[in-house]
């Protein structure tokens, strides 16, 4: 039973769900090579739209924990700074059981996130910026407008635009390794926040990659096709 908003103990766990439909969904999916720098952050984010049966968008989103030391996890120096507000919310235990889920799922918000880092998406043949080139640029624009917030001086409402968001005029041609193999690619490079890269994975089926700058000399940046069982 479940009151005032209160999640009961024997909740389920919503990452096997989650597990699940990335298992279920009909298109390559990419994600970032495994490396000791990175822990794939434990629900994947999913978009879909469309009208009726036309589904004109179909995309899957991972996300990470983010380790400056990866050789020990416990590592005081992994952990980010954190507002009071946040730390309590944290250590603090409610007066009541919690699933076990939800007390792993906030230990993760004393770590750096790369948010929404990796995107692979489908689109329908009517969508007309089924593109690298403006999914590359949508995607740049998305993190920085989410996870940038404070360094770009925005206001906690915002609209769709923003002074400083990436132009399409910023995208070049670029490479990335790919399952091992080094095919070519778009980037931007210009925005002094993110980079971003991305490939056509296959027909109307595109990957973009954005990251925060700061930790791409730890990482090794590079996409593997997500294997599922």
């Amino acid at each position: 039973m479940e009151f005032a908003g209160v999640i009961p103990q024997d909740a389920p766990d919503p990452r096997l769900a989650a597990d699940a439909r990335v298992r279920a969904v009909p298109f390559p999916v990419m994600e970032l090579t495994p490396q000791p720098a990175l822990s794939p952050l434990p629900i994947a984010g999913f978009v879909e739209g469309g009208l009726g049966s036309a589904q004109e968008e179909w995309a899957v989103t991972f996300g990470y924990t983010f380790w400056r030391h990866p050789e020990n996890h416990a590592d005081p120096r992994n952990e980010r700074e954190l507002n009071e507000r946040t730390r309590r919310s944290i250590e603090e235990e409610p007066p009541w059981p919690r699933p076990a889920w939800i007390v792993e799922t906030a230990q993760l918000f004393r770590y750096p996130m790369l948010q929404e880092a990796v995107r692979t998406a489908r689109y329908g043949s009517e969508r007309q910026d089924a593109t690298v080139s403006s999914q590359l640029v949508h995607h740049a624009n998305h993190v920085l407008r989410n996870s940038f917030r404070e360094q770009l001086g925005l206001p906690t409402q915002i609209g769709v635009n923003f002074a400083g968001e990436v132009a399409h005029s910023a995208v070049a041609p670029s490479s990335l390794v790919v399952d091992g193999e080094r095919r070519s690619a778009l980037h931007i490079d210009t925005d002094p926040f993110v980079y971003a890269v991305g490939f056509e994975v296959a027909q109307r089926v595109v990957c973009t990659v954005v990251l925060d700058r700061d930790v791409l000399p730890v990482l090794d940046l590079a996409v593997s096709t997500l294997a599922v069982a």
